[in-house]
């Protein structure tokens, strides 16, 4: 039996949509933080006014579109995967493995970056796409959550 997958689209992220990108990226908190009750509090207008501030002026910005959705998206500062989420949804799907291909096209030398130690799922599919686990540490406060540094050098 064959199986058709819709094609995945990775682009760049206009402006217009930080709206829904925040959606996506506030639901996909909620399913990934449970053990984070900071997270589970935050409300869509802080997670919008933290996006808007702090992560659009500072990273580049690529969503991944599925059937003309957008459905993940990866903020990249320079080497640094400074953020990387996916609809709840759609997860497992080769979203993310879009994503993170592109990162590795823009970043010819290595990716760098961070995730807790409790996000086994971000941490099986962080090694799955060939990233090493470096260096475990602590998130900074409020969080203070066990967390873990992961390089992916190219071979």
């Amino acid at each position: 039996m064959e199986v058709f997958l819709p094609a995945i689209r990775v682009r760049r992220m206009t402006e217009v949509e930080a709206t829904s990108v925040v959606k996506l990226w506030h639901a996909a908190k909620k399913n990934a933080y449970s053990y984070l009750p900071l997270e589970q509090a935050r409300t869509f207008a802080e997670d919008y006014a933290f996006f808007t501030q702090k992560i659009f002026p500072h990273c580049e910005i690529w969503v991944a579109e599925l059937e003309g959705l957008v459905r993940g998206f990866l903020a990249l500062n320079g080497s640094y995967i400074d953020r990387l989420y996916v609809s709840p949804e759609v997860q497992r799907t080769g979203i993310g493995s879009a994503l993170i291909g592109q990162a590795k096209k823009l970043c010819l030398s290595g990716l760098e970056l961070h995730t807790h130690q409790k996000n086994l799922a971000a941490c099986r599919f962080y090694e799955k796409h060939g990233f090493r686990a470096v260096r475990l540490g602590t998130s900074p406060p409020p969080e203070s959550e066990p967390d873990v540094e992961y390089h992916w050098r190219p071979r």
